[in-house]
């Protein structure tokens, strides 16, 4: 049965054109000694109107009222023929009832008895990258079992007004009882609401209301529910209680809260990655594509190619909030895109229109679009993120300020960490953050995307906001110390991983953390150098595999020479250690951290921990390599598979394996050395290495190629390079890639060689991947340029081009590139390399100078000529 509640408790005795009077005057945003002015009446008849002593007003006074409501056309003839005590004949054209920019409650009013859905709403505004959630909430409203309130809830300026506009009308069709809208303003009271949804809806109350949408659907858009969300929950209890065909969907920052009720939170705007500045490329993503959208209106050109990397930073900077990207855009009038970025990438909320607020309805005159107009409420961004802080209690706003420390996205793992403060001593301490995490994406202040466990992020301007509260309340200290001790436990977790058949998804998940692994050993740097030093102590092998050897060698080096770690644990300090002499050798600087691993080593043995042992043997033998101490070098590769073979560490055993490989090409023994790495590639096998048997393979590869089976070892390398891709080794990629050029140009094959010399020069790091003046990238047997510092890592391209030179018969230049290779080789320390460059520089040059240089590098680094270098010498 349908209640029979014509109005709230407490209302009085209302008549229908009283109903309507009040209604209408809210809608204008009048008070009753306004309209009683404007319409010529006295106010008591205004008054006696909307409480019911006048049932009948005489025909003039309804048609002054009328007037001075502004009532036309068929909303015109519907408030008469209410006042006649007839049934509401609503309009029949397409004028809609004109809603200010202040309503205390706006409404607009159409014929619900009209074949077809009448509409009480303006067109909808076209939406940009809302298909998907456009299709999803239209897909809830038209099915079988759809919500009686649908609430779209998130941050101010984020589109929730625009996309239930949307939705409404793409599910006008199934709502034959009408589609209408009412914005809540603020003050308004229950009476105030039910009201204007009875109105809108075509009815004077709401008996009349459920008699006449009986059996039939039909919809009602509540926008702004926040400014008076009790007597809206209240109303729309009554509404779908009184008429089961109604359905509403309400937008604002919080749910309403009723029975059945389903939350639907709008998040902002997918942006682009970092590093996309193609046109159509950023097309393709939404809030890029709304920023140059918008920009169009204040500017005739569209952003050119040196401004489109500014732009691409302003959208992530806004982080895809619609209401921010207008903002920002709108100043394109006067600044270009590096201009905005420079003056208001660090102050987003700070922005400030005459636009920002909650949303209402206009209807724009005839022959132009019709767009929901904003209402000023807000006049920044930072009161529109306030709004919805306020809406926190205390312990939920203090948490915010907690997760406001982390720089990128996060678990709830790290989030419970973060917010238990007492955990290492209490852990009952622990407090479930699931449902504080629930509350803020509820809000519109957290995002989550992804599908791994570090999918939480709140939005930039929200997180910018808790960082300012809890700079006011003197908490960021305690917050960023405690950070640091929360990534410094992630990185110990995970960084284990980085050795064995889990690498890849080990080093994702730093990568993944990279913003929040430099925030925290910033600020430990200084505040705890300690807990900074065990962090990056854990990062060595991350940034090695990262190509981030230079940067991590600086911050070990510093981090040792603080006075506030000397009396760090001497095994800490001695990984350490080990960790910059490791880094060092990536990067030419050997020399200079030899004493470095040699008192790691005495340390960590001294300590009998294995691990470290071998460990520091490793490193110190990769540092004698490069330094010329081949035979110590050798033994300490020998140690390693000694102490590894004792103590059944089948991976050391294999590293050890694979680095006396290297000794045996030095002796030219290429037999033996396709057996060490066989037996490399079985234990890497056996003890789950893809990563250790990548790196055999390559070898392999390179044995090939110095046996001269250069097709064997193409094929080879190739596999590898792929392979190595998803593994992310740069490095070893890019040595492999020059053992593959090296091969196809020995055996002819240019083009492809021209291939591999453009891969390898536009690899994005220094060296290879920028041929120096002179050096056209991609093409081979250009000329080598003179003079300046030749750079370690172009030597592979340098012998490549000789290779190709002396393939054609080109002497001279072939003499040129193999003189560069070989000076290349030598800033590298790499005694092999610099033998093959020689061989191929006396080969082309004749020169005798350059066979006594050759004898020389052969006798001090124990290298045996291979049978393919002794035939180019004879």
């Amino acid at each position: 049965m349908t209640p029979d509640h014509d109005h709230l408790p407490g209302a009085g005795g209302r008549t229908p054109i009283g109903e309507l009077v009040r209604a209408h005057r809210l809608a204008a945003g009048l008070t009753q000694i306004d309209l009683a002015q404007r319409a010529g009446v006295g106010v008591r008849t205004v008054r006696d109107l909307e409480r019911g002593r006048s049932h009948r007003p005489q025909r003039t006074t309804a048609e002054l009222i009328a007037g001075a409501l502004g009532l036309t056309g068929p909303a015109r003839t519907g408030f008469l023929a209410s006042a006649r005590g007839q049934a509401v004949v609503g309009p029949t054209g397409r004028d809609t009832a004109r809603l200010p920019h202040r309503p205390v409650v706006g409404a607009v009013l159409r014929d619900l008895d009209l074949p077809g859905t009448p509409m009480a709403l303006p067109p909808a505004v076209a939406l940009i990258g809302r298909e998907r959630e456009l299709t999803e909430l239209a897909g809830l409203l038209t099915g079988d079992s759809s919500p009686p309130v649908l609430s779209l809830v998130g941050l101010a300026g984020v589109g929730k007004t625009a996309l239930a506009l949307a939705v409404a009308h793409a599910v006008a069709d199934a709502h034959p009882g009408g589609v209408a809208g009412v914005l809540v303003g603020s003050g308004s009271d229950g009476n105030d609401v039910l009201a204007a949804a009875c109105a809108v809806l075509g009815a004077a109350r709401l008996a009349e209301l459920a008699a006449r949408l009986r059996g039939r659907p039909a919809l009602l858009l509540v926008d702004a529910v926040e400014r008076a969300p009790d007597p809206v929950a209240e109303v729309l209890h009554l509404l779908v209680t009184a008429v089961p065909t109604l359905r509403v969907v309400v937008t604002g920052r919080h749910p309403v809260g009723l029975p059945g009720e389903l939350v639907r939170p709008v998040a902002p705007l997918e942006v682009p990655p970092a590093d996309v500045v193609d046109p159509d490329e950023l097309a393709r993503w939404p809030a890029a594509a709304l920023f140059t959208a918008r920009l169009t209106r204040v500017r005739p050109e569209p952003p050119g190619p040196e401004e489109l990397p500014a732009l691409t930073a302003l959208v992530r900077r806004l982080d895809g909030l619609p209401l921010a990207i207008e903002l920002m855009a709108a100043r394109g009038r006067i600044l270009d895109l590096p201009e905005l970025l420079d003056r208001y990438g660090d102050r987003v909320l700070d922005l400030a229109g005459p636009e920002l607020g909650g949303r209402g309805w206009e209807a724009a005159p005839s022959g132009r679009t019709a767009e929901p107009a904003r209402t000023a409420v807000a006049v920044t961004l930072r009161e529109a993120v306030a709004t919805s802080y306020r809406l926190l209690d205390d312990g939920e706003q203090a948490a915010l300020r907690r997760l406001s420390v982390f720089a990128n996205r996060w678990s709830v793992e790290l989030a419970e960490e973060l917010l238990a403060d007492e955990v290492d001593r209490d852990p009952a301490a622990v407090v479930d953050p699931v449902p504080l995490l629930d509350r803020l994406v509820e809000l519109g202040l957290l995002s989550v995307g992804g599908a791994g466990p570090l999918r939480f992020r709140l939005l930039d301007a929200v997180r910018e906001y808790a960082i300012e509260q809890a700079a006011g309340r003197g908490e960021l200290t305690a917050m960023r110390r405690r950070h640091a001790v929360v990534i410094t436990r992630l990185v110990t977790r995970t960084t284990p991983d980085l050795v064995g058949a889990r690498q890849p998804t080990a080093a994702r998940r730093l990568d993944e953390a990279t913003g929040d692994i430099g925030a925290a050993l910033a600020h430990a740097a200084g505040d705890d150098p300690v807990t900074a030093l065990r962090l990056a102590v854990r990062l060595t092998r991350w940034w090695r595999m990262r190509g981030r050897d230079v940067s991590g060698r600086q911050w070990l080096r510093r981090l040792l020479a603080d006075p506030r770690t000397a009396d760090a644990d001497p095994v800490l300090r001695a990984w350490a250690l080990l960790g910059v002499a490791r880094l060092a050798a990536e990067h030419g600087a050997a020399a200079q951290e030899l004493p470095a691993a040699r008192a790691a080593l005495a340390v960590l043995a001294g300590r009998a921990d294995v691990a470290g042992e071998l460990a520091a043997r490793t490193v110190l033998g990769t540092l004698l390599v490069a330094t010329g101490g081949y035979d110590e070098a050798a033994e300490q590769a020998h140690a390693v598979l000694t102490l590894a073979t004792r103590h059944g560490r089948t991976r050391d055993m294999a590293v050890a394996q694979h680095h006396l490989t290297w000794h045996e090409i030095r002796l030219g023994d290429l037999p033996a050395a396709r057996r060490r790495l066989a037996a490399v590639d079985r234990m890497a096998a056996q003890c789950g290495e893809p990563r250790l048997r990548l790196l055999a393979r390559a070898d392999l590869a390179e044995v090939a190629r110095l046996e001269g089976r250069h097709g064997d070892a193409v094929e080879q390398g190739r596999r590898v390079v792929a392979a190595l891709v998803g593994v992310g080794d740069p490095g070893h990629r890019r040595r492999v890639l020059g053992t593959v050029g090296l091969a196809l140009a020995r055996s002819g094959r240019v083009d492809e060689a021209a291939e591999v010399l453009a891969e390898l020069r536009c690899d994005g790091r220094p060296g290879p991947s920028g041929a120096r003046p002179g050096m056209e990238a991609g093409t081979v047997a250009g000329r080598p340029a003179g003079g300046g510092p030749v750079r370690a890592e172009e030597g592979v391209c340098a012998l490549i081009e000789g290779t190709v030179a002396q393939q054609r018969g080109d002497r001279e230049l072939a003499a040129e590139w193999f003189a560069v290779a070989v000076a290349a080789g030598e800033a590298g320390q790499d005694r092999r390399d610099v033998v093959e460059a020689l061989v191929g520089l006396a080969a082309s040059s004749g020169s005798a100078e350059v066979r006594e240089r050759l004898a020389e590098v052969c006798r001090r680094g124990g290298i045996r000529l291979l049978p393919d270098e002794e035939r180019l010498l004879a």
